[in-house]
């Protein structure tokens, strides 16, 4: 009988975990050059603000997609794969890490206008629409296939 491959149904936190890290890497890089628009349009242009703010998110926000990745495995759709769930997903990240993103371009800037909302604002557009992409992508990738590929470059070709 031939070994035959373990049939995953849910996500492991591993491929959570590079999930995260995979947007994260996105999204800073979303936030750092919004953050630099808003502000160079504001007349005070600065790029320790925007990585400073971009590097807090990364921290932060890494946790918490982690924790909302881990929510999503539990909730159950009839059609995990379905564009609808992908929608919803996306609507609950998004106004997660909106609210996070106000509290903390709003500290960073310490400003009494309102350049934080304006970096929101604008990432609601930008981010829900990478964020949705990210997402697609992701489902497109078998379930099980990073542990085996991680096996196969601990163990060797022949280790399943």
């Amino acid at each position: 009988m031939k070994d035959q491959q373990p049939v995953y149904k849910d996500e492991s936190p591993l491929r959570s975990l590079v999930k995260s890290f995979s947007w994260r890497v996105i999204a800073i890089t979303d936030t750092v050059l919004i953050v630099l628009l808003i502000t160079c349009l504001s007349g005070e242009c600065g790029i320790e603000d925007a990585l400073a703010i971009g590097f807090i998110e990364f921290l932060l926000k890494f946790v918490v997609y982690f924790l909302h990745e881990r929510a999503w495995v539990n909730i159950q759709f009839k059609n995990r794969f379905g564009k609808n769930r992908t929608l919803y997903k996306t609507i609950s990240w998004r106004a997660v890490a909106t609210v996070m993103t106000c509290m903390v371009a709003g500290a960073i800037l310490d400003t009494t206008d309102n350049t934080a909302y304006y970096i929101a604002g604008v990432e609601i557009f930008t981010k829900t629409l990478l964020y949705y992409l990210h997402e697609r992508m992701w489902l497109s990738l078998p379930l099980g296939g990073l542990r085996i590929r991680l096996k196969k470059m601990i163990y060797g070709k022949k280790h399943r």
